[in-house]
């Protein structure tokens, strides 16, 4: 099976060591370097429909890179569109949820499927409105966060309340939803008040038993404030 290994501090690499006849699947520009034994090929996986869905829910290209250890054992190095840190995921017994752009790469053996969403979820959420991509098959998934990564365990009976533009990926086995506070008891016109007033316009309260990995940044945050500056 190929190795995904994450190579450096500040905006690493991804590097993959392949042996002849592996392959895996990424998102599409992320090569940056590959040895002479590996080929690069641009395919729609799942055919035409389940390239569509994936482009619609995920924010994902396409057509995707593959790369193929062709003419003997290579590596190449990987790098995810934003700035951040990676993380390598098994997936197998548990299967993951991925929010838009998280994905960098997987090893063949992974599928990504769509599925739906509840109606309240699909409305709000920044992971793929009515549609979302979970992780099938057993492998390893590569996901990317901007800014710093971190892992979250949740508990029975410990519910985690993440601002949901910082949810890289999460357990599917986990129960979420999506609401404008973390109020309880405020009502709708209390909660969007309160969104205001505080700043959090939407969160993501997790329940269950399973991880979440959520970034230290907020993209859309970062691309108003950068929006801002160049307007100035």
């Amino acid at each position: 099976m190929p190795v995904f290994t994450v190579t450096g501090d500040v905006d690493p690499f991804l590097h993959v060591a392949m042996r002849r006849g592996e392959m895996i699947y990424c998102e599409s520009d992320a090569m940056v370097m590959m040895e002479s034994t590996l080929e690069l090929k641009g395919k729609m996986r799942g055919g035409l429909g389940a390239a569509l869905m994936r482009t619609f829910a995920n924010g994902e290209s396409f057509f995707q890179q593959h790369i193929e250890a062709t003419g003997g054992d290579g590596d190449c190095l990987l790098s995810p569109v934003l700035p951040g840190a990676m993380q390598v995921i098994d997936c197998g017994p548990r299967q993951y949820l991925l929010s838009d752009g998280a994905f960098v790469a997987a090893s063949s053996s992974i599928e990504l499927r769509v599925r739906t969403q509840s109606l309240g979820n699909a409305l709000f959420a920044q992971s793929g409105g009515f549609f979302v991509t979970e992780t099938a098959g057993s492998g390893q998934v590569v996901v990317s966060g901007f800014g710093s990564m971190s892992m979250l365990d949740v508990e029975p009976g410990k519910d985690v309340i993440i601002d949901n533009s910082h949810v890289v990926c999460w357990d599917s086995s986990l129960r979420y939803e999506i609401s404008m506070t973390t109020s309880r008891s405020a009502g709708f016109l209390g909660n969007l008040v309160n969104s205001q007033v505080s700043g959090e316009a939407l969160v993501l309260r997790f329940s269950g038993q399973g991880k979440v990995y959520v970034c230290s940044r907020n993209r859309q945050a970062f691309q108003h404030w950068t929006q801002q500056g160049a307007h100035r």
